[in-house]
């Protein structure tokens, strides 16, 4: 499947405010009329999320940019990158939780703006790291509802099914349309928003978390993984590291999903180009060649053993995987987003701005 566009140099973008710092914009295949996967590799800030209307004008202005290529449609899946939710823990904060100069003193900052509510809901955290799991429990309400707020707007503003990333969660459930917090354990967690703007019960929560996320989040089972009917076809979405084990796409090849996405994010710069160090050895898949540990990229491993190298073992060949771009306190991120079909695959060349993949279904 050909490539028909690449990228565009920025000087020749005219973003709005915020600024896009798009990059990129990739139109893969032909219009056959049976939809389409629409990837958002953004760029996003502390101020993205200092307050709701920021975040929301900043991921709508990507959709903006992709209507005006003919790229959005009501059978249009837009699919936004792993953790675009969890920073709203931002909103509303005092300029010192923005300009802190490490996410550790953003956090000190926000315990001490509400320290009784932060006391009451350390009694109620689940982790081994008990501070994290009581600071994003504190906050959980707020950040459910914005984060339903934004995307079940710019679903139906655009008419588009979209895949809201992924956001921490305490025991998270949809009631009555509503995406609730509980008393639970904290979870990796992502939503999809259908073309109305209506909220799917069935939410995805991560079944392999990384060894950095492990102190403060629960592992899903593979069995609770759900599928999504969207106009493009049947979807399956899997959180980051789950792209790499077997057992996911085996629970979405049951259910006989079209095609599988995947919003990602990964941590520190320049880990793209660095040497493939795997999860260690008891979470690293059983598959994996461990000759490969240190001798390859973790980019040419995100292409051999990750959705690139696996999306067929869902019984699909079409997917999309992006990656959530920016420096956020003193987390600066990495990562190319890759749009995956039968007999081919294409790697964002961008990695330090925004992009945007279309792949024709």
């Amino acid at each position: 499947m050909p490539e028909k566009q690449t990228s565009e140099p920025r000087s020749e973008w005219h973003t709005p405010e915020p600024p896009l710092y798009l990059q990129e914009c990739v139109d893969i295949g032909a219009d056959t009329g049976t939809g389409n996967l629409l990837g958002i590799q953004p760029v996003m800030t502390v101020d993205d999320y200092h307050r709701l209307e920021y975040f929301e004008h900043k991921l709508g202005g990507y959709l903006d940019e992709a209507a005006r290529r003919g790229w959005i449609s009501d059978k249009t899946v837009v699919v936004f990158p792993e953790y675009i939710g969890t920073w709203l823990v931002a909103l509303d904060a005092p300029q010192r939780v923005l300009r802190a100069r490490s996410l550790t003193v953003a956090m000190l900052h926000l315990i001490l703006r509400r320290p009784a509510g932060f006391a009451q809901q350390l009694f109620h955290a689940r982790s081994r790291d008990r501070i994290k799991d009581a600071l994003f429990r504190m906050h959980a309400d707020r950040i459910a509802d914005a984060y339903q707020q934004a995307f079940s707007r710019l679903a139906s503003r655009f008419g588009v099914t979209v895949v809201a990333g992924s956001v921490l969660m305490p025991g998270p459930t949809v009631e009555q349309g509503m995406l609730r917090t509980g008393d639970g354990p904290l979870y990796n967690m992502g939503a999809v928003f259908h073309p109305d703007g209506r909220l799917d019960e069935r939410l995805i929560k991560k079944v392999h978390p990384i060894p950095l996320e492990e102190p403060y989040t629960c592992a899903a089972d593979p069995a609770e993984l759900p599928h999504f009917d969207t106009p493009a076809g049947r979807m399956g979405v899997l959180i980051c590291a789950d792209s790499w084990y077997p057992d996911t796409y085996a629970a979405l090849r049951s259910q006989g999903v079209r095609f599988v996405v995947v919003p990602s994010y990964l941590v520190p710069a320049g880990i793209w180009e660095s040497p493939w160090r795997g999860y260690g050895r008891d979470r690293t898949p059983d598959d994996v060649d461990l000759r490969d540990l240190k001798t390859i990229t973790e980019k040419e491993a995100w292409l051999k053993y990750a959705l690139a190298g696996r999306v067929g073992l869902a019984g699909c060949l079409a997917g999309i995987n992006v990656f959530l771009r920016g420096t956020l306190w003193d987390f600066d991120s990495d990562g190319s987003s890759i749009a995956v079909w039968e007999g081919g695959h294409y790697l964002s060349r961008t990695t330090d701005a925004a992009a945007l993949l279309n792949l024709w279904l």
